[in-house]
C-alpha cells in the first residue's frame, strides 16, 4: 500500500521544510522537498492508494516514550497493555518501553517474553519491555539479547518489592555485566525512611501531601543519582537516570550530543509542568516518585532540556484507581496517568515559549531512539519506519493530533483508534 502526505511542513533533525512524503508499506519511501504541487509527478510516477492533504499541518516523528507502567500482568484493574497502548497512539506516542514492576515482576526472560506475547496480540503501538534487576538474577541480565530488548531497570534505593537493588556489590555487578542500557530510579531509601519517621512523629501516620517533596527530598535524589554516576564513571556502564527532579542533580550531567554520552538523564512531563505550589490545587493527583519539587527546580529542568543537559523527555505514565489516590503523603499511591496528553502538554509549553518545537522533537523522538539504539525509528528519513504524527492548528492556535501512523498504517485519525493496526516489537542496532 502506498500513501502520499502532500505539502506538509516536516519538522525533523533541527530543520523544517515543506515536502511530499511517500509511505510505501511500512517504510518512508521518498521525501520530496519543495512547495510546488507538480514536483512529485516530475520526480517519479507514483500511484498512491491514499492521498492525505498536509497543507497547513506539521509532520513530526512518532513519539518514543521510554518510560511507562502499563500494569500488565497482575494489575489490570488499573490498566492494561491494550488500554494504555490505545491511549498512546491517540496521544501521538507510536512506541513505548514498559517497566517491570507488575505482578509477577518481570525479572526472568520467560516472564519478559510473556509480556511481548501480550503486546503482539493487542498493541497498536510499537513496544519493548525492561527486565527488572534483583539481587538474584544477574544470570538473566547477562543472557538478555541486546538486539531484541530495550534495557534493564534498576530501582536504586526506591523500594519496589524484591527489585530494590541497594548494595554496592550488587549494583557493581549489574553495571559491569549488563549489555543493554541500565535505566535507573534514583532515590536514597535510607534518607527517605528517616524523613518518614520525622514527619510521622510531627504530623501523624499520613502527613499532608504537601510534605511529599520534603519526605522524598532533594538530598535523597541527589545522593542516589551521584552514587549511580560515580559507579558508572568507574565501571564504564551505560546508564540512563530517569525522572530527574532537582536542580542540584543537573550538576551531575554534561551538555551535548547524546550520541557521545554513556551517562544520560531523563525528565518527565510532570516535573516540567508543576511545582510544589501546585499540591494545594491538585493534591495527590500530582503525587509521584520522585516528588514534584520547587518552581526553581522545575525551571532549571526546563533550561536543561533546552541546553541538552537533559537528554530525553518521557511520562513515567502510571495509572491508578481513584481509591488508590486517596490519602496523603504516605498512603496515597504515587503515579500520574499522563500518557495521552504528553505531546500536547509539551506543545503547550512550546506555545508559551518554554521550548521550541525542535526541542520537543529532539527529546521525545530523536534522542530516545539514539539513547536506546532503536533500529530505523525516531526520525523522518527515507528507509525508516513510517511512525509519524500530523499536527493541525485549531481555532485557538493550539496543536491537535490529527493523524498518527504506525509502521505506515493510520493507527489514529479523526479521533478514532484503528482497531486493526498492530505495532511491532522493537529491534536495536547494538
Amino acid at each position: 500500500m502506498t500513501e502520499i502526505i502532500q505539502q506538509i511542513t516536516v519538522v525533523n533533525e533541527g530543520h523544517s521544510f515543506v515536502a511530499d512524503v511517500v509511505i510505501e508499506d511500512e517504510i518512508i519511501k521518498h521525501i520530496f522537498e519543495g512547495e510546488e504541487e507538480s514536483r512529485l509527478k516530475q520526480e517519479e510516477e507514483i500511484y498512491p492508494d491514499v492521498i492525505t492533504d498536509g497543507k497547513g499541518c506539521i509532520l513530526i516523528p512518532g513519539v518514543i516514550d521510554e518510560h511507562v507502567h502499563f500494569r500488565e500482568p497482575g494489575l489490570t484493574h488499573k490498566a492494561s497493555i491494550a488500554s494504555e497502548s490505545r491511549k498512546a497512539v491517540a496521544g501521538g506516542v507510536t512506541t513505548f518501553m514498559d517497566m517491570p514492576n507488575c505482578i509477577p515482576q518481570t525479572t526472568t526472560l520467560d516472564l519478559l517474553e510473556q509480556k511481548y506475547e501480550i503486546a503482539a496480540k493487542c498493541s497498536p503501538a510499537n513496544y519493548s519491555f525492561y527486565l527488572g534487576a534483583t539481587n538474584e538474577n544477574i544470570a538473566e541480565i547477562e543472557a538478555l539479547d541486546p538486539l531484541a530488548n530495550c534495557g534493564v531497570k534498576v530501582f536504586m534505593g526506591s523500594s519496589t518489592g524484591g527489585m530494590l537493588l541497594d548494595s554496592d556489590a550488587m549494583l557493581e555487578k549489574v553495571f559491569k555485566h549488563s549489555n543493554v542500557p541500565i535505566a535507573l530510579h534514583c532515590e536514597d531509601q535510607r534518607i527517605i525512611s528517616e524523613n518518614i519517621r520525622i514527619f510521622k512523629e510531627k504530623y501523624g501516620e499520613d502527613p499532608d501531601v504537601r510534605f511529599h517533596p520534603l519526605i522524598r527530598s532533594e538530598e535523597a535524589c541527589y545522593r542516589s543519582s551521584a552514587r549511580a554516576v560515580e559507579l558508572a564513571e568507574r565501571t564504564g556502564a551505560d546508564i540512563h537516570i530517569l525522572h530527574i527532579s532537582t536542580k542540584r542533580e543537573l550538576n551531575l550531567f554534561q551538555a551535548g550530543d547524546i550520541a557521545h554520552k554513556h551517562i544520560t538523564a531523563e525528565a518527565c512531563i510532570a516535573h516540567l509542568l508543576y511545582s510544589d505550589a501546585d499540591y494545594s490545587t491538585f493534591g495527590t493527583a500530582i503525587k509521584c516518585n520522585p516528588a514534584i519539587k520547587t518552581a526553581e527546580d522545575r525551571d532549571a529542568l526546563r533550561r536543561a532540556v533546552c541546553e541538552s543537559v537533559i537528554d530525553t523527555v518521557a511520562t513515567d505514565h502510571a495509572p491508578h484507581t481513584p481509591a488508590d489516590k486517596q490519602g496523603g503523603a504516605l498512603k496515597a499511591a504515587s503515579g500520574i496517568a499522563i500518557l495521552p496528553h504528553s505531546l500536547t502538554a509539551m506543545l503547550q509549553l512550546v506555545k508559551e515559549g518554554v521550548f521550541s518545537l525542535y526541542d520537543v522533537v529532539r527529546t521525545m523522538c530523536h534522542n530516545p531512539a539514539l539513547r536506546y539504539h532503536v533500529s530505523k525509528r525516531g526520525f523522518i528519513r527515507e528507509g525508516y519506519k513510517a511512525d509519524l504524527v500530523m499536527l493541525r492548528l485549531n481555532e485557538k492556535e493550539n496543536y491537535d493530533i490529527s493523524t498518527v501512523w504506525v509502521n505506515g498504517k493510520q493507527a489514529y485519525a479523526n479521533g478514532i483508534v484503528n482497531e486493526n493496526v498492530r505495532g511491532q516489537r522493537l529491534t536495536f542496532d547494538r
